[in-house]
């Protein structure tokens, strides 16, 4: 997959995960492709350890769960982290 391809992913499993956490997340689609792609290359990485294969082709579904799945773990994160800064900023 090439890198417009991973970029593309990566916007998209972004984009899914915000859809399906439920809030406020700020940002808009300049965040979503970052959190997405670093979520995608979690989730490669997850995919390695747990089933042997990372990330496949752009249109395998193993490499969509994957990279939602990595993109939801990295917004929970992102969440926890600026939540808890704008709480302690409020003070």
């Amino acid at each position: 997959m090439g890198i417009l391809g991973f970029l593309l992913l990566g916007l998209i499993a972004g984009a899914i995960a915000k859809a399906i956490l439920p809030g406020r997340q700020g940002g808009g689609w300049v965040l979503t492709l970052v959190l997405g792609v670093v979520g995608a290359i979690l989730g490669g990485w997850i995919g390695s350890l747990i089933f042997g294969g990372g990330l496949g082709n752009f249109f395998d579904l193993r490499t969509w769960l994957l990279s939602i799945l990595g993109a939801v773990i990295v917004l929970l994160i992102f969440g926890a982290v600026a939540g808890r800064r704008s709480r302690g900023s409020r003070v």
